[in-house]
């Protein structure tokens, strides 16, 4: 069929303003400079999605000073024409995208990245940003008041950076919703060892130095990720089940401690994964240091850090994050719950587990011991804010959450929960809407009245 020479000028036409409107959708254009979590607007970045990290760090202990080199394998998810990283105080020396030198500016905690070339969407790229300087802990209200992140110790450093803090040693894509792979090489005076996640690859001298490099091949957040250093006994081997462990201490605390750590790791490790599903990395441990003013321990992924605050009931929460925030990582920061109130429960688990208390009576002591009118029932679990997001009602009414959703739904659908859960998020993110689907899929009832009252709504629940 021929066309009228109107009409093949309409089609040329239509056909132009077509092409120039797929050329305007797909014209390269900036990421955004954060995932827009509500808690820390500016944490992670858009336009790309990390694949893996190779850092290679330097740390002197006499000095305090960190020279590191980053590079970040990722894709893009968009046509890139510029993208950011999360860098906090530390000073930028070189940037390079793909091989190529790039232009790059700082604003805050932000590092603007403009490559010589737009990188096209669905292609991987690689940055490596060149760095140093004396990395500062974080404070304020949000980890209990404690400082967190890069923390120095009288023989090297304690590396624990929940929530937002890995960005004060390394640039990174610094939520949890972009998580990677990484390799990490730690050079540490000799004489010291460094512990990261993962598995340890190898170990050599180098002049007056020693370099350690570590590999964690399944998906991290960055927050999970150590390069902590000092003075540690190691002491390797498996569980009774055949999971490689590694645990490191520092020998100032090793006769100051009742508890076994090497052994109560084993254990539980082995126990969770009847309870939750199969262990999700390679190797399970722990680094315990001397540093009594962090006043908390945190699950690092593969190896738990305890600052001087540790314990059996410690050693079996922190180890169940590796199911519970580690494996399975919060979508949002609002979501907390999902991991502490998890690791709270398998507190209760554990001491049921061991007969020394129901997980029905952890619940009615912990809920009887606060009358109405505490502070303790106006928080809201699924929501708790930026500032009290470790609030105690995140971990103890997110676990009688669950006490109540299991005599809701009975321990059969309740037990088939919970590894259904760590099994369809394994190495990925979930949100609080996901567990409440799941749960209702699993028990066939609707439970909507139940997560209302005990995540959504301020007060203390009738029984």
């Amino acid at each position: 069929m021929a066309l009228s020479r109107s009409a093949r000028l309409g089609s040329l036409a239509t056909a132009a303003a077509s092409f120039f409107l797929l050329a305007a959708s797909s014209a390269p254009t900036p990421g955004a400079d954060g995932i827009g979590d509500p808690y820390f607007p500016q944490l992670g970045n858009g336009g790309f999605d990390a694949r893996h990290y190779a850092l290679d760090v330097a740390y002197n202990p006499d000095t305090d000073r960190l020279d590191g080199r980053t590079t970040l394998t990722a894709r893009a998810t968009q046509n890139l024409s510029a993208f950011d990283l999360d860098l906090q105080k530390l000073d930028v020396t070189r940037i390079e995208v793909n091989g190529r030198r790039a232009r790059f500016t700082r604003e805050g905690d932000e590092i603007h990245i403009t490559p010589r070339g737009p990188l096209a969407r669905g292609k991987d790229f690689t940055v490596t940003v060149t760095y140093g300087g004396v990395p500062e802990p974080l404070n304020g209200p949000i980890v209990f008041g404690s400082d967190y992140g890069w923390m120095k110790t009288a023989d090297g450093v304690f590396v624990a950076c929940e929530p937002n803090a890995a960005s004060t040693w390394f640039p990174s894509s610094d939520h949890p919703s972009d998580k990677a792979t990484y390799d990490i090489r730690i050079t540490a005076p000799k004489g010291l060892t460094a512990v990261s996640n993962g598995r340890l690859i190898s170990t050599r001298d180098r002049g007056a130095e020693t370099v350690t490099h570590w590999r964690e091949s399944r998906p991290m957040a960055t927050y999970l990720a150590t390069a902590t250093i000092g003075k540690f006994d190691v002491r390797t081997g498996k569980t009774p089940a055949g999971t490689p462990i590694y645990v490191a201490i520092d020998p100032v605390l090793a006769n100051s401690n009742s508890v076994d750590v090497y052994a109560v790791t084993a254990e539980a490790t082995d126990y969770w994964s009847q309870v939750f599903g199969p262990y999700p990395f390679e190797e399970t441990g722990a680094i315990v240091d001397d540093m009594p003013e962090a006043g908390f321990s945190l699950e690092v992924q593969s190896k738990p850090a305890y600052s001087a605050v540790r314990s059996e009931t410690t050693i079996v929460h922190e180890l169940a994050h590796q199911w519970f925030g580690d494996s399975v990582s919060v979508a949002h920061w609002k979501d907390v719950w999902l991991n502490e109130g998890f690791a709270t429960y398998a507190q209760w688990l554990w001491a049921e587990h061991k007969g020394t208390r129901s997980a029905h009576d952890s619940f009615l002591a912990g809920y009887g011991q606060r009358p109405a009118d505490s502070s303790f029932w106006q928080t809201t679990v699924a929501d708790p804010q930026r500032d009290t997001m470790f609030a105690s009602a995140v971990y103890q009414r997110g676990a009688m959450t669950l006490q109540m959703l299991r005599e809701r739904i009975g321990d059969t659908a309740f037990f088939k929960l919970l590894p259904a859960w760590t099994k369809l998020h394994r190495y990925g993110n979930a949100s609080t809407a996901d567990f409440i689907a799941l749960a209702e899929k699993i028990s066939g009832q609707q439970l909507d009245d139940l997560f209302r009252t005990w995540l959504f709504t301020t007060g203390k629940p009738a029984l």
